[in-house]
């Protein structure tokens, strides 16, 4: 495993590699950039999206959080980073999609399903449970239908999408310039087992392999 060591030393083999040979793209992104999509995804160590899909540096404005989730749009809360940053996307660099992407075997969506936070002081897991009980009404209604096992688990990972998908569209500059044409929202989900990308169809609420 890498620690910081290592990743000192992963740094060292960048610079002298992949920035050198890049030194003309690197010297072009330092004067801005210009990103096509927006990924919104979990900060589990297993999901890089750059490397799920493949990317090079300034092609994905990434934001990373637990369990992949948007709050919807609110005035207080205190929940603002994730709205910051999708402000600061679709207003100020005008990407033309957004991808939320989750993903299997998801700790953040297990403790939704568990309740294992719901009691924790800010620090021993309260701030955990703050953020993921925007998966609450979800989480009642799988478990209602699936109860607590393997089977709810994956039904409540592939329903965070969902959940952040319609979050975002409560934030007045998504809609509007969905209208426009000039904005597609997206839903995906990484199995990590196996390696397969899941895309959802909106229209039948349904995920399919890409």
């Amino acid at each position: 495993m890498t620690d910081f060591s290592g990743l000192l030393e992963g740094y060292g083999r960048f610079k002298a590699g992949a920035w050198a040979a890049q030194r003309a793209r690197w010297s072009e992104l330092a004067e801005g950039q210009s990103p096509k999509v927006m990924v919104i995804a979990c900060s589990d160590s297993r999901v890089d999206p750059t490397q799920i899909f493949d990317t090079s540096p300034g092609e994905m404005f990434v934001v990373r959080n637990i369990a992949n989730l948007v709050p919807p749009f609110e005035l207080g809360g205190g929940r603002h980073g994730v709205s910051a940053a999708l402000e600061f996307a679709v207003t100020q660099l005008e990407v033309p999609e957004i991808v939320v992407m989750g993903h299997g075997a998801c700790g953040g969506v297990r403790a939704a399903l568990s309740r294992e936070f719901e009691h924790a002081r800010p620090g021993e897991g309260g701030f955990i449970a703050h953020w993921i009980d925007l998966l609450d009404e979800a989480r009642d209604r799988i478990t209602a239908e699936h109860g607590e096992g393997p089977e709810a688990i994956r039904a409540l990972e592939l329903e965070a999408v969902r959940v952040s998908l319609a979050n975002l569209r409560t934030f007045p500059c998504i809609p509007e310039r969905e209208q426009a044409g000039k904005l597609r929202l997206h839903g995906a989900y990484f199995a990590i087992a196996d390696g397969v990308l899941h895309l959802l169809d909106e229209k039948t609420g349904a995920f399919s392999p890409a």
